[in-house]
Formats: structure tokens, C-alpha cells, sequence
């Protein structure tokens, strides 16, 4: 895969599953989500997201239907139960009565545990007295949920014939590359798949990766990913032959903005929707793989820097939103995250009215979809994809 547009061809999403079931006005904060979403409408919403792929003829592979599938195999399945015991938090009874009962439950129902997590009423009763028990609340988690994997773009990125699994900055959705880990390397569709990066390296997430062009990669740097995530992601980029210029883009370091497709992503292959706001002053370090390692220039406006990277006089610019007002409020609903299914033809929020309307004055097809429970964990179309394979441009 090499391209934000290329027409695309299978996709990972995850349907809201147990995991928001969990969310309650105490732990939302905590998960990332700002408000309680109402489950069903959010099921519904994404199933209508998923019917718009298929109907235009995309694969839709569902998360956990393959963690299902490499869970058969007994060395994912072992390895899964480990990485869902906590020792340090739970004591050494507690984590081997927990780690027994993972053990003996089948693949569906460990992936129930592993993404709905687990409260201390829900674990059974092993043989003498646990402090820890004691001391939680029974609604307490002794598996946590994994809310945010409705956002399957953040865990893995897919470059060229490469998968990265990410390397999430936020406690709440650490445990999510684990899974996607164990995904990769268990399903019998990925066994052959090549990996770039890794999960143990400095925090990038997919969301802040913008495969610009063939061999061109803007990576934003912010609340979630870091300048070493950044550069390493780069050199391992370097490394594989899957990149020759790489665009390093500082962001806004707060909710707003946590990831580089709240404000900028690709609608066609010469053209991004951009919040106005940053037009002018996203600027971007370019990084070029040079005999000592690497090649750090700039910064440099981010428009221009990426336009000489891609090799084209200029990138088209398609505004968020009308006026400033309205353009702070459709970023916010993730009028910028839009996901494209093939150059020129869009997946947005329906209720992004100004920006979508400006897409199609600009020759962009806009396929609405409605996201008022889905958004409630601030993630549009684009969030909740993960491309596995598009053709090249």
C-alpha cells in the first residue's frame, strides 16, 4: 500500500462490542471517551459504515472476529492470557487465579475477556482470601476494556507490503497492540505478512501516519506520537525501502488535535482538507535516509515541504468548515478525518455540512455517513479503518 487514496480493497474495523458497555460517568475520562455512548445506535452507526465499504466493494474484515481465529492456536492463546494478567496490580494469587481461568475458557470467550475486559464480581472464586479482592469495589476492573479499539487505525499501519504495530502513548489503549500483535502473527491471512517497526519502540500511533504519495510519509508529532517514534518509524521506513522522504509535522499537543488526521487528510492524490486554522503554520522537518543514517532538514511550511516531496507543484488545500467558527466546530466533529475509498470519493460524518459541501464544490465524491455515538470517542471515518490493502496509484 502507497497511497492515502489508492482504491481500496480490504480494510480492518471493529464493531462496538461488550468493551462500551463498560463506559460510565467514572471511568469515561479515564477510557478517553467524553461522554457515554448509547451502544446500539453506535452498532448501528457502524454497521452502516461498514455496508457503504462493501457496497463499494471493499473487503471488511472485523477485528474481532480474526482475534477469534488466532486465538485457535494455542500459542496465541496462551500468549493472550498472559498479556491480560497485571502482576503488579493484582498480587501473585490473584494474577495466577485469573491466568488459570484465561487458560481454560475457548478462543471467543478470551476475546470477550481480552476486549470487554473483566470485573472482580465476574472472576471466580479461587481458594483462600485475596486483600486485593477485598480491597476493590466488585464492579472494580480486573481485566480493563478496550474502548478505543473501534479505532483500529492507531494500533497498526500497513506501508507498502509492511505492517507497523504501533506504539500507543495512552495507558488506556496499551494493551491494544498486543492484540493486534498476536493478530498478525496467528491469522492465517497475515502469517506471511513482513513487519516494520514494532511495538516496543517509541509511541507513534497510525493516526498521526499520512502515506502522502508512493514513497512519501508525513508523520505527525503531538500528544500521541513523539519525535523518537517518529524518527524511528523513518529509519525502519528507510530500512525496507518503503519510503524516501518522510515529513515530520509538529501538532497542537492537546485533545483537539491528538492526531495528524484530526486536521489534515488525503481526499484525492493531489489534494488534502485542511483545518484553516494550521494552514499556515503547520510547518514540517523532511528526513531523507543519507550514508550516516539520517538527513534532518527544515522546518519548512508543511504545504510546501510536502508538494517538492511528492514531486507536484502544489498540494489543492479544501477547507474545513465556512468561517472560523463553524470551522473550529466541524474539526472538533472531525469534519478533517475522512476516510477515501478511491482518489476523489470520500467517507464523512454527515454532520459536517460545511466541509463536506466544500469537498463537492472541489470534485470530491462524499459518502455521509451518521456518527453522533461514534464520535463520542473522538474519531471520525478514518479513525475507524485500518486499510490492509489498496491498488497502487
Amino acid at each position: 500500500m502507497d497511497s492515502e487514496v489508492g482504491p481500496l480493497r480490504t480494510v480492518l474495523l471493529h464493531r462496538p462490542g461488550n468493551e462500551l458497555k463498560r463506559l460510565t460517568p467514572r471511568n469515561n475520562d479515564q477510557l478517553l471517551f467524553d461522554s457515554i455512548p448509547w451502544v446500539d445506535r453506535a452498532q448501528d452507526e457502524h454497521d452502516a459504515f461498514a455496508d457503504v465499504l462493501t457496497g463499494r466493494g471493499v473487503e471488511v474484515m472485523r477485528l474481532f472476529d480474526s482475534l477469534v481465529v488466532a486465538l485457535a492456536d494455542e500459542r496465541a492463546h496462551a500468549a493472550a492470557a498472559a498479556t491480560a494478567v497485571d502482576r503488579r496490580r493484582l498480587g501473585t494469587e490473584l494474577a495466577d487465579a485469573l491466568g488459570a481461568y484465561l487458560s481454560t475458557v475457548d478462543a471467543k470467550g478470551l476475546a470477550d475477556v481480552l476486549t470487554g475486559g473483566m470485573t472482580f464480581e465476574e472472576l471466580p472464586a479461587a481458594e483462600g482470601a485475596s486483600l486485593v479482592r477485598k480491597m476493590h469495589h466488585p464492579h472494580d476492573f480486573v481485566v480493563d476494556p478496550l474502548p478505543n479499539l473501534l479505532f483500529t487505525r492507531d494500533s497498526s499501519v500497513w506501508i507498502g507490503n509492511r505492517v507497523a504495530i504501533a506504539s500507543l502513548a495512552m495507558p488506556a489503549r496499551a494493551r491494544e497492540t498486543a492484540l493486534l500483535d498476536l493478530i498478525y502473527a496467528y491469522h492465517p491471512r497475515f502469517r506471511t505478512a513482513g513487519r516494520a517497526y514494532g511495538a516496543h519502540s517509541a509511541p507513534v500511533e497510525g493516526g498521526d501516519v499520512l502515506l502522502l504519495a508512493p514513497g512519501v510519509i508525513a508523520i505527525g508529532v503531538g500528544e500521541r506520537t513523539t519525535p523518537a517514534g517518529a524518527e524511528s518509524l523513518a529509519r525502519s521506513a528507510f530500512r525496507d525501502g518503503l519510503a524516501h522522504t518522510v515529513l515530520a509535522v509538529p501538532i497542537a499537543q492537546d485533545r483537539a488535535t491528538m492526531h495528524l488526521d484530526t486536521v489534515c487528510t488525503m481526499v484525492d492524490r493531489d489534494a488534502v482538507v485542511m483545518y484553516p486554522a494550521i494552514r499556515n503554520t503547520l510547518r514540517a522537518y523532511t528526513l531523507r535516509p543519507s550514508e550516516t543514517g539520517v538527513q534532518v532538514d527544515g522546518p519548512a511550511p508543511f504545504l510546501d515541504a510536502a508538494a517538492a516531496a511528492m514531486g507536484i507543484d502544489r498540494l489543492r488545500v479544501i477547507d474545513t468548515g465556512l468561517d472560523p467558527v463553524t470551522a473550529e466546530r466541524e474539526q472538533w466533529d472531525d469534519g478533517n478525518n475522512t476516510l477515501a475509498l478511491a482518489p476523489g470519493v470520500v467517507v464523512a460524518y454527515e454532520r459536517n455540512v460545511e466541509t463536506n459541501s466544500r469537498l463537492e464544490d472541489a470534485g470530491i465524491e462524499v459518502l455521509r455517513i451518521s456518527g453522533s455515538e461514534l464520535g463520542t470517542g473522538r474519531g471520525g471515518p478514518r479513525c475507524m479503518s485500518c486499510p490492509v490493502s489498496r491498488d497502487p496509484l
